[in-house]
């Protein structure tokens, strides 16, 4: 499979993802299955020891050495490139391995050799999926379930693929023909609760989950749902001790890497650190499709047996530019670590490299450039391919937070720590007095990536009437990609909003000075407030019931200044908004009579 070059919107948090897909590859059953397509007549020597090569094979799959099992396939494919049955046992294999892209086009040969071998299509389809590749899934499992209809983990997984495309009427109305038919199938009902928790609606999902774990109580998904839905409900103890008793269950390696990720942002939802923090590094577990595999010729700095003090140490940024910003909190303390005979060089996205160069100007800046291959995250690190000398290890950039965060009065206080720059800063504010009186606002709301659960983190503009219209504020468009339809409505509805003349996705270094330039930003908690937050700025940030980012507390303690405003459930928008509006309003007031005053 071709590498190909993954644009920064497409990394972005890692957040606990609903698992409804059903069915395993390698379950008894399915191995069953083929070893009774092994057993036919053996007439050649050499089919006679493909059928060895692969009796072999799938005796490793059933003890779990899914290695030894791939290499028994590929004897087997060598004696018999041909063999579909043989693709299928190393697709099997790769994907137990985690080698997801080997995987994708090992089924695809077998697919290919024995196009009316349903579950071929069936596996094939599962792993699309889960891979993110929608439409390839839903074609997949409609021509298993043309040939089996109401088989039910097919049509739970063709309700997944619904949902994941958020579909969500189409889902809701796979499974509901389905369990009139099959009302005892726990499968069913908790990939009902992933539609309506998707969406937000935890209390109903609650229901969904409960069912399934009363048809099941050891179903671990619907344990682990349950917990996700629990959490945000305000039961974190219950969530907590519903995911620790999912895991032993867990089918696969990616379920059990997922499971670990929910844990480790409960963990830090909880303040229990620096045990979250450390539970974190599953984020980097390579059965996560998402995980980032990063390419560098260094070892990893493993902070219980060396001292930074003298290394040159490369630290290298993960996940999306929100992230960077967060997790960038630690880097000066890195830099003081290494000390003044060492030397800490900083791989972040091309668009920070000049913002995190101005805050820390004693180490070296560079950009890291992300592509797909093998269906992974690979992350490359130019800048310091050629460097005279090298790096003597490297650490990715949120693994910082265990060593130099250990407690709560370890997070500094201070008003930001990439400050923009200052003639951009002046600029932005003569631009902004010639929109005429008023508090001058910036706004942000809603992320470029919104697929699937993260939907349920972002508002229609129709329900930001409220503090578009609060008096005496002008209004101040921050919001990157085409967001003409809402600006339309808005002026359609008597709001004027300003459009800098930038390009709000690219040109950040404009974003942050005009955002510090304004007196205040507002927005949920997406690249744009987290720029505007790390940049000083006077920011309000409305955040989401499962925000890990309090750490336990009633503050945000990667920016103190930042003010926030909590939704206390998913689907709490107006009474937040309406929250915002009233302060806004006192705000716009105050700056009013202070102008009166002068």
């Amino acid at each position: 499979m071709s590498a190909a070059e993954i644009a920064p919107e497409q990394i972005h948090a890692f957040a606990p993802v609903a698992q409804g897909v059903a069915g395993d590859a390698a379950s008894a059953d399915a191995l069953n299955r083929l070893n009774r397509r092994l057993a036919g007549p053996k007439t050649a020597k050499v089919q006679r020891k493909v059928v060895e090569k692969l009796k072999a094979a799938l005796a490793a799959v059933r003890t779990g050495d899914f290695d030894l099992g791939g290499r028994r396939a590929i004897q087997a494919l060598q004696l018999d490139e041909t063999s579909g049955v043989a693709w299928h046992v190393l697709a099997i294999c790769r994907e137990k391995s985690g080698a997801f892209g080997q995987a994708l086009q090992a089924y695809e040969a077998a697919l290919k050799l024995l196009p009316e071998e349903t579950d071929i299509a069936q596996d094939l389809g599962r792993l699309a999926q889960q891979l993110g590749y929608l439409e390839i899934a839903e074609k997949l499992l409609l021509k298993y379930l043309a040939v089996r209809p109401g088989h039910i983990e097919a049509t739970n997984n063709l309700a997944c693929v619904q949902r994941d495309q958020k579909r969500y009427g189409d889902a809701v109305e796979t499974l509901k023909a389905l369990l009139a038919v099959e009302p005892a199938s726990p499968v069913l009902w908790n990939t009902l609760g992933t539609v309506l928790s998707d969406q937000g609606d935890m209390a109903t999902a609650l229901t969904f989950f409960e069912e399934a774990l009363r048809l099941n109580p050891a179903f671990a998904k619907a344990r682990y749902n349950r917990a996700n839905a629990r959490q945000p409900m305000g039961d974190a103890a219950g969530a907590l001790e519903d995911l620790e008793a999912a895991l032993p269950g867990a089918e696969s390696p990616y379920e059990r890497a997922m499971m670990n990720m929910a844990r480790a942002l409960l963990l830090m939802a909880l303040g229990r650190i620096p045990e979250g923090f450390e539970a974190y590094e599953v984020r980097l577990d390579r059965n996560l499709p998402d995980a980032m595999r990063p390419v560098i010729d260094a070892p990893r700095w493993d902070p219980s047996r060396e001292d930074l003090r003298g290394k040159r140490l490369l630290i290298v940024g993960e996940q999306g530019i929100a992230d960077e910003m967060v997790f960038g909190t630690c880097i000066g303390d890195a830099a003081e670590a290494v000390g003044p005979e060492g030397k800490v060089f900083l791989a972040v996205e091309s668009r920070l490299v000049g913002m995190f160069q101005r805050a820390f100007p004693g180490i070296e800046v560079g950009a890291h450039r992300s592509v797909k291959l093998e269906g992974r995250i690979t992350r490359y690190v130019p800048f310091v391919e050629d460097l005279e000398g090298g790096v003597d290890c490297w650490t990715p950039m949120a693994s910082l937070l265990a060593v130099f965060r250990p407690t709560l009065d370890r997070f500094p206080d201070r008003r930001g720590y990439l400050p923009p720059e200052t003639e951009r800063v002046a600029r932005w504010k003569a631009e902004l007095e010639r929109l005429g009186p008023g508090l001058k606002v910036g706004l942000h709301w809603k992320s470029l990536v919104l697929n699937g659960s993260r939907a349920r983190y972002f508002s229609d503009f129709e329900r930001w009437k409220p503090v578009l219209t609060t008096p005496g504020t002008v209004m101040v468009n921050l919001q990157c990609g085409d967001v003409s339809a809402d600006l339309e409505a808005a002026e359609a509805a008597g709001v004027r909003i300003w459009t800098p003349p930038i390009n709000l996705k690219d040109d950040l270094e404009d974003v942050a000075a005009l955002s510090t330039a304004l007196d205040l930003v507002i927005g949920p908690g997406i690249a744009g407030t987290n720029l505007a937050a790390a940049a000083g700025a006077d920011t309000w940030m409305i955040t989401a019931p499962d925000d890990w980012h309090f750490l336990g507390t009633d503050r945000y303690p990667f920016y103190p200044h930042l003010r926030f405003f909590r939704r206390e459930a998913f689907d709490e928008w107006e009474t937040t908004i309406g929250r915002i509006r009233t302060a806004l309003e006192a705000l716009a007031t105050a700056a009013a009579s202070g102008r009166n005053a002068a």
